[in-house]
């Protein structure tokens, strides 16, 4: 089952990395498992994951719940909402994974706070996805 969740987590990097608008608006492709040190805002981190198995009786599969935190120190939720726009945009449609078939992927809810400490405002977009080997 972890084999779902790393072919899923490349096929979204893979994804946002080559989306353009989020890119730009990014600054590069700032999309990090692990944020280097200094790295400048906004820009975006993988969060949990957790993988269920979903198999049936005839099928083996996979659930994998997994976030994505956006991160901005813009001042105001302007520049958040449109990043985590480009990011719900970027993963819109098929994904290329190499060793499963994604049934199901979608946004299940976000959530956008302002981190006083930190001076920084973060969303968390939480996803589902179902997969089945291929």
């Amino acid at each position: 089952m972890s084999a779902a969740a790393l072919d899923l987590q490349q096929a979204v990097f893979t994804a946002l990395t080559e989306h353009a608008p989020l890119v730009t608006a990014l600054g590069g492709a700032k999309i990090h498992d692990l944020t280097p040190a200094a790295l400048p805002f906004p820009y975006i981190t993988f969060g949990q994951a957790d993988v269920y198995d979903w198999s049936t009786d005839q099928i083996p599969g996979s659930e994998v719940l997994y976030t994505l935190h956006v991160w901005s120190k813009h001042r105001g939720r302007k520049e958040l909402l449109q990043l985590m726009g480009h990011v719900g945009d970027g993963l819109e449609g098929s994904m290329a994974l190499t060793s499963h078939y994604l049934v199901n992927h979608r946004l299940e809810s976000t959530e956008i706070r302002y981190d006083d400490d930190l001076d920084v405002y973060e969303g968390a977009m939480h996803f589902r996805a179902v997969m089945e080997p291929v």
